[in-house]
């Protein structure tokens, strides 16, 4: 594997030699002497003649590839997370059905050479617990405005080449739905969103990036903000706020969702909940005695990670950004008494149409109630 590694390296290097430079004999450039004279004024060039080489044959074109860049390493996970699924399956499968063909003497031998190395087996994991703890905590970080300690596993590089992708793919969905630049509606998100940039640029990662404005015609109350400073407002949000200190303080909040890296944040902690129940999911498979009961126990397992770990931590991020949200929306000089009114009114339209609301425990999102409330008490420190 080495030896390939190598001899592909060596091809590449190859490749982009031949792309700069081609392969025929070198022409010795004409020489240019600088010449000046007191009299003549300013300096001038004058060429001086070069013996021409010898005639040769026509150079050989070489021809490359395009250049492609790798995938980010976050779409690369996205990829490999079903098939990652499938191979612990398939592996706990496996290790039930030799287990149940071993004959009962060879079972015996094995749980009595278990027990008889229990010790050492037990320090072995201990051990490589501890390693991985030390490696978990050195790369620790911590938020940029609210200090809480974090464990990114993907780099902001990488997340924002993702971003990227992501942007395209919005731009290419909603193409026949977003309002012109010269549109009013257009015109006042994007002059609110640049408030809340300029009034706000002491923070790096506010003055870092250029926020651009995509205004889609849609009924759905939704905004939201890519982390390469996409700012995508749908009308049914602008129908649904009823002044522009409300759409700051939902702009705020989006924003602050951007500047405090929570999607790459939440993506680093679904990847560890993912690698642990990868080894719970063969164990289940291991375990269980049929496949059916197998299915059954890795479908409770991923609804117990997503009501203990995902929607947990996702409430707790929305907490973070609706505290931040209010601080860039009080320097942009917007009311922020604005922000908890729109969230009461939100409850109160959907009490109205009489749709059914989660509980917050089941929710990605805090209940409008509870929001409101949060936001009042954050209120006087802004």
């Amino acid at each position: 594997m080495h030896s390939m590694l190598t001899c592909n390296a060596r091809n590449f290097r190859l490749f982009a030699l031949a792309r700069n430079r081609r392969f025929c004999p070198q022409v010795p450039p004409p020489v240019l002497l600088r010449t000046a004279s007191a009299a003549a004024g300013p300096p001038f060039f004058c060429r001086r003649s070069v013996p021409s080489p010898a005639p040769t044959a026509p150079p050989r074109r070489f021809h490359t590839s395009p250049r492609r860049s790798a995938a980010p390493a976050p779409l690369l996970w996205l990829l490999l997370k079903p098939l990652q699924k499938v191979a612990a399956m398939l592996l706990g499968r496996s290790l039930r059905k030799w287990w149940n063909a071993l004959p009962e003497n060879r079972r015996e031998l094995m749980r009595e050479w278990v027990l008889r190395r229990r010790w050492p087996l037990t320090g072995g994991v201990a051990v490589a617990v501890v390693l991985v703890a030390l490696l978990l905590l050195t790369h620790l970080d911590e938020t940029p405005l609210t200090g809480r300690v974090r464990l990114p596993l993907f780099s902001r590089e990488a997340y924002l080449e993702l971003a990227a992708l992501t942007a395209e793919g919005y731009l290419e969905e909603f193409a026949e739905h977003l309002l012109p630049d010269s549109d009013p509606l257009h015109q006042m998100v994007d002059q609110l969103v640049q408030v809340l940039a300029e009034r706000n640029k002491d923070i790096p990662k506010v003055s870092e990036r250029p926020w651009s404005v995509h205004v889609v015609k849609n009924h759905q109350i939704n905004a939201f903000v890519l982390p390469i400073g996409k700012v995508f407002v749908f009308t049914g949000m602008l129908d649904a706020v009823a002044d522009a200190d409300q759409l700051i303080s939902v702009l705020g909040h989006e924003m602050a969702h951007v500047i405090l890296d929570h999607s790459a944040e939440q993506a680093s902690l679904s990847h560890i909940v993912d690698l642990l129940s990868l080894l719970l999911l063969t164990a289940i498979w291991a375990v269980c005695p049929t496949d059916t009961m197998a299915l059954l126990g890795g479908w409770v397992k991923d609804k117990l990670a997503e009501l203990m770990f995902h929607r947990p931590y996702s409430r707790k991020l929305e907490v973070e950004a609706d505290q931040i949200g209010l601080q860039l929306a009080a320097k942009a000089c917007a009311d922020v008494r604005a922000g908890p009114v729109f969230w009461q009114q939100l409850e109160i339209t959907d009490r109205l149409s009489g749709e059914p609301s989660l509980p917050e425990w089941l929710s990605t999102h805090p209940s409008h109630r509870n929001r409101t409330a949060q936001l009042d008490r954050l209120i006087p420190q802004v």
